[in-house]
């Protein structure tokens, strides 16, 4: 499947992204580019590093994204666990479908950082996506339960592990029987660059582009008919350029996020990135704070969102 590029082919300019977020309706002052600022600002300034490392930090992130999605009109609920003898919570809000409300469409990201890295970009980014597209969904009619959930535990020493966040969530709904039919992890999505030789692992063009400035939609193979539609509704609706890649499951790269954990127990699922450490140079350290964020690039892939979760929610 081809990227989406500009007039020619060409890559699309910072100055075309600005033009194409002002199109799709994005104010720079008291809108969804401030908003998603101000997000990223109090996760990765005003309370840094959150992890079982800096445990207190964690349960602010959590009654941060409780108060932020209880103030937009959900009513969260708290899914708590516990493992190394600490509380751990994943949280949850959900729009019910009203003519199929069983089928059941997951927004998840994880709102934990490596460390010590103040995490702005890994993962605030995302837990910023993540919250606007919930302002912007919410009291929508539609067809389809749309269920929006900020994974803890996502980072070491839990990656992959049976404790992490979206492990322990997927299992339960496993276990409750929930008819998950689609699940988007938004994982590092900040990061944006013209510059030709800013993407890693290119391979000259042939695997991934040259320039970082496209998003990255990765499935495993049983969610190839998810990656399809949602690749579909970007490349047809959206300015956003874009690459679609199916990697195995127990692939490096591939079980990086908690998409993952939604694969190992059966559900089609797909994370959109940046590429992380194939693009970010601040990743995982303790450099990732909110200067690096590109915010005009930020509020282009949550505008281009919206047509793709309302295909797949169908909102009336």
């Amino acid at each position: 499947m081809e990227e989406r590029s500009g007039p020619l082919g060409q890559p699309y300019s910072r100055d075309e992204l600005w033009a194409e977020s002002h199109h799709v309706g994005l104010a720079l002052e008291n809108g969804p580019i401030d908003r998603l600022r101000r997000d990223v600002d109090r996760l990765a300034v005003e309370i840094g590093p959150r992890n079982i490392y800096h445990y207190e930090a964690l349960q602010k992130a959590a009654d941060h994204l409780e108060t932020s999605l209880r103030e937009t009109g959900y009513s969260p609920l708290l899914h708590r666990y516990e493992t190394q003898g600490k509380a751990f919570f994943n949280i949850s809000a959900e729009l019910p479908g009203r003519q199929h409300k069983d089928e059941i469409i997951v927004i998840g990201a994880h709102y934990d950082t490596h460390k010590d890295s103040p995490g702005a970009n890994d993962n605030g980014s995302a837990i910023a996506a993540l919250l606007e597209l919930a302002r912007h969904f919410v009291g929508r009619p539609m067809r389809r339960t749309l269920r929006f959930v900020a994974f803890t535990n996502e980072e070491s020493p839990f990656t992959r592990r049976k404790a992490m966040g979206s492990r322990v969530y997927a299992s339960e709904c496993r276990r409750r029987r929930d008819n998950i039919v689609g699940m988007i992890c938004l994982e590092t999505i900040g990061c944006y660059s013209e510059e030709i030789g800013s993407q890693w692992l290119s391979f000259g063009g042939l695997f991934l582009p040259r320039r970082g400035d496209f998003l990255a939609l990765v499935a495993n193979p049983a969610s190839r008919n998810l990656l399809r539609q949602v690749s579909a509704t970007l490349e047809q609706n959206t300015a956003l350029r874009i690459r679609p890649v199916i990697l195995p499951t127990h692939s490096p790269g591939a079980w990086s996020s908690d998409h993952w954990s939604f694969w190992r127990e059966g559900f089609p699922a797909l994370m959109a990135t940046d590429t992380a450490p194939l693009r970010y140079r601040y990743y995982h350290t303790g450099e990732d704070t909110p200067d690096k964020v590109d915010f005009v690039w930020l509020s282009l892939v949550v505008s281009s969102f919206y047509p793709v979760v309302a295909g797949l929610v169908v909102c009336h």
